[in-house]
């Protein structure tokens, strides 16, 4: 049945079974994150420092390189961020001094790493044991590199040009370069490899976002606060042109200067072994599997998982894969593309059920499933009567739920069809999310920045910026174009249309899938029961009244895998 969410019921996220234990174990991590750090064995590689790399305006990028050792030629793995390319693990005593993020967000099993590797990059002690050069770089107004930064811009594309083609020209290099390395060392990959410099011969973005204000800074069109302050702050000591957190708020609809931030996906042509995350909604996963459907590359490859974000790329597993890509496309050896999709099924945060092949995202075999809105749950046939249910959109919100009969994976996008009414207000910031829940429990799943309390997905939307990009939209992922404001009048009920995030989540007979839907971010943001740093803008204060019916077939399109 469809009930109100009030905010000191049964439904208040942070006091729901579970939360106070999960709190308490946050704890530990707080203070001793489970990050270890190794030093190279002498003898085992050499390393230069500061390097001078001239781009080609006049301005002086500086890198460090990292080389096996005993001399020769190389393939090389690079990597190019704003955040320090000195900025490595210290010791500290008997132990060692790792980036506070370690610290802040929580980290699902130890990461281990030598004390060359810097903040999301590729281990380079590991790398050079298995005979590749490791370079890694300071972004133009970053560290020691000369000029002013751009963020996310054209102008880093064109350096990242520049530096791999110096690379490539050097004497400890075989004159085959890759990208590889996690969150901005991702998304620079983008741009460059839609340049097609002739040494870039493969990438590896890591969970990078292709589109920013889509993916991060305003998803749904609804700003967000939280992240973006914590990584603006990070990025104080870079020249900057501009900031992005000022550009955030100058440029609240998705207009030419946003649209200039996005790289030219189709033009991505060199082989691609991509990570989707699961548990990165509020950040990278959208993008990274919008990056892998668009690039032109014949040889593309999608590795997805619900995991922690360092502790899935420094792993064993994901550090095989990685290696078996570069040894084919910039090695040349004879060994085994990736599998074109790597496909993690979970039916809890802890529990994976499959891990398997396929060949396409989404899966050819799925069957799109409508669950539609009634006043007794989500149906699977249209409801014969019209209904409603209103809410405050500051304090309250609404659910809906439906019990599965037998066991059912549920694995791609979702989609959510809203029609709602405004009251008090001409616009509504709504947020939906996608739960599990068995025996009155709620089952949770890996999120963004750590979060281990996450749901299974979540959308955004502002109702105000509705209308859609018809022809970037699907069925299972509508695309607003966020172009223009549409206010709502007064007793207007408008249709509005909500992508939640890619997932895999198997459900077994009798778990139940619930829908939940309110005016405000569905987490607190503290960092012992919330999804720190995770915050969006304080929406309008008014009401808002869902609507369903055989005239507003309200539903939710859910991906069930045969």
């Amino acid at each position: 049945m469809a009930k109100r969410m009030l905010p000191t019921g049964p439904d208040r996220p942070w006091r729901r079974p579970g939360a106070v234990r999960y709190a308490f174990r946050r704890l530990p991590g707080l203070l001793h994150p489970p990050v270890s750090v190794y030093e190279p064995a002498e003898g085992s590689l050499s390393v230069l420092r500061d390097l001078p790399v001239d781009v080609r305006d006049g301005t002086i990028l500086r890198v460090n390189v990292v080389l096996p050792g005993g001399g020769g030629r190389f393939p090389v793995l690079m990597s190019a961020h704003p955040y320090g390319k000195d900025n490595l693990p210290r010791r500290r005593g008997r132990g060692w001094r790792v980036s506070v993020q370690y610290r802040v967000l929580r980290q699902t099993s130890p990461v281990r790493f030598s004390s060359l590797t810097g903040w999301e990059a590729p281990d380079p002690a590991w790398w050079t044991a298995q005979g590749y050069a490791v370079v890694n770089c300071d972004l133009r107004g970053a560290g020691t590199s000369g000029g002013e930064a751009a963020l996310l811009s054209a102008q880093e594309g064109e350096d990242v040009y520049d530096l791999i083609e110096w690379a490539a020209a050097q004497p400890w290099s075989t004159g085959a370069v890759g990208l590889l390395g996690v969150s901005y060392l991702a998304i620079s990959q983008w741009g460059v490899a839609a340049l097609r410099p002739p040494g870039l011969k493969a990438i590896c973005p890591w969970e990078g976002f292709t589109d920013a204000y889509r993916d991060l800074l305003r998803p749904g069109g609804i700003r967000e606060d939280g992240f973006v302050r914590m990584w603006s702050r990070g990025l104080r000591t870079v020249r900057q042109r501009y900031r992005i957190t000022e550009a955030q708020r100058e440029h609240p609809l998705r207009d030419d200067w946003w649209r200039a931030l996005v790289p030219a996906l189709e033009r991505v042509s060199v082989p691609a072994l991509i990570c989707g995350s699961f548990s990165d909604n509020n950040l990278h996963s959208r993008g990274s599997i919008r990056g892998w459907e668009r690039i032109s590359s014949a040889d593309r490859f999608l590795y997805t998982h619900r995991g922690g974000k360092w502790a899935t790329f420094y792993a064993d597993e994901a550090r095989a894969m990685q290696l078996r890509f570069f040894d084919r496309y910039l090695r040349g050896h004879d060994v085994p593309a990736p599998p074109r999709v790597r496909l993690e099924v979970r039916e809890s945060r802890d529990a994976v059920t499959s891990v398997r092949e396929e060949t396409s995202w989404p899966l050819e075999r799925t069957e799109w499933r409508s669950l539609y809105l009634t006043g007794a749950g989500l149906a699977q046939t249209p409801p014969p009567a019209a209904g409603q249910i209103g809410f405050d959109l500051r304090t309250q919100g609404a659910r809906w739920e439906w019990a599965l009969a037998a066991d059912a994976e549920l694995t791609g996008p979702m989609a959510l069809r809203l029609w709602v009414e405004a009251q008090g207000t001409d616009d509504i910031d709504l947020f939906a999310g996608v739960e599990k829940w068995r025996g009155g429990r709620y089952v949770p799943f890996e999120g963004s920045y750590g979060f281990g309390r996450d749901r299974i997905t979540t959308g955004w939307l502002k109702a105000a910026l509705r209308s859609l990009d018809e022809v970037g939209s699907r069925a299972f992922e509508p695309v607003p174009s966020f172009r223009q404001r549409d206010p709502l009048a007064p007793g207007q009920i408008v249709p509005v249309d909500i992508a939640l995030g890619p997932s895999a989540t198997l459900f077994r007979a009798g778990e139940t899938l619930r829908l939940v839907v309110a005016g405000r971010w569905l987490w607190p943001r503290n960092p012992l029961t919330g999804q720190f740093p995770a915050a969006y803008q304080k929406g309008p204060a008014g009401r808002c009244t869902v609507h369903w019916g055989p005239e507003r077939p309200a539903r939710l399109l859910v991906p069930v895998v045969r």
